[in-house]
């Protein structure tokens, strides 16, 4: 799994854990390398099958799966302060991962999640029907203009039509990876909130209200699952925090980390 590390684990250093969404890469959380604390221990995969991390054909994709690979990983750095922050599916495998990490971490930040009931009494045991691949697995460059404006406020801009682009070749030719890895995610997509509860580590969530992929009314299923969640939401602001107010979201997260650090 290739991945980007910026400092060194030690006393005072926390180690927060970067996960990026679907068909996204560890470049999602540049802006935030910008802004969180230099002393940081900065780790940020690219999660198996995206960006220069390996895809295989006949890998499993589900949360639950790549919430083991990244233990694993995890477990080749020495440390006990761990933090967990994660952005759509990424926030789908830190809220499972958070559950299987001995020992725990001392804070799980999500932003806007996937694996999150809409409704208060869906089965979050059933099989999920999604048509959220119409948007997040482009056929064509119309497909991928549609993808990073939707991904905002659901708006065109000018940062959604520099990035569609920028990344758009890649998207093109990843579309059966894609729809493999979509495919498997959706196949138990309810799976994160099996493990959101009362053991859940410190959470923290952060949401757009703007969003059209994960909507806002998801956050009141935190009310009961979680009562003591710290729950922010920015107003104006589509699916990615991180990229549409990268300050506001990263000294969101740094205050939480410091508040729950070691």
């Amino acid at each position: 799994m290739v991945f980007l590390e910026r400092g060194a684990a030690g006393s005072g250093n926390p180690t927060v854990v970067l996960i990026h969404g679907f068909a996204a890469m560890k470049e999602n959380w540049a802006l935030w390398l910008q802004r969180l604390p230099r002393h940081w221990h900065l780790l940020v995969p690219d999660l198996p099958g995206f960006g220069e991390s390996d895809y295989r054909p006949h890998a499993c994709y589900r949360y639950e799966t790549q919430a083991r690979r990244l233990e694993q990983w995890l477990a080749c750095f020495n440390t006990d302060d761990i933090h967990l922050a994660g952005s759509s599916m990424g926030g789908a495998i830190a809220a499972v991962l958070a559950h299987s990490l001995d020992p725990k971490p001392r804070s799980v930040t999500l932003l806007n999640s996937a694996g999150i009931p809409e409704h208060k009494d869906v089965d979050i045991h059933a099989p999920l029907r999604s048509d959220r691949d119409g948007i997040l697995i482009p056929k064509d460059w119309k497909g991928v203009y549609r993808m990073f404006n939707s991904v905002g406020t659901g708006k065109p801009t000018v940062s959604g039509l520099a990035m569609a682009g920028l990344l758009g070749p890649d998207l093109l030719g990843r579309t059966d990876a894609l729809r493999h890895i979509f495919s498997d995610m959706v196949a138990d997509a309810l799976a994160p909130a099996r493990y959101l509860g009362p053991d859940t580590p410190p959470l923290q969530v952060q949401w757009g209200d703007r969003d059209v992929i994960t909507p806002t009314r998801c956050i009141d299923w935190f009310g009961s699952a979680t009562p003591d969640a710290e729950i922010h939401v920015f107003r104006g602001v589509g699916h990615l925090p991180m990229l549409e107010t990268p300050a506001r979201s990263a000294a969101t997260l740094e205050r939480f980390v410091h508040r729950h650090g070691r």
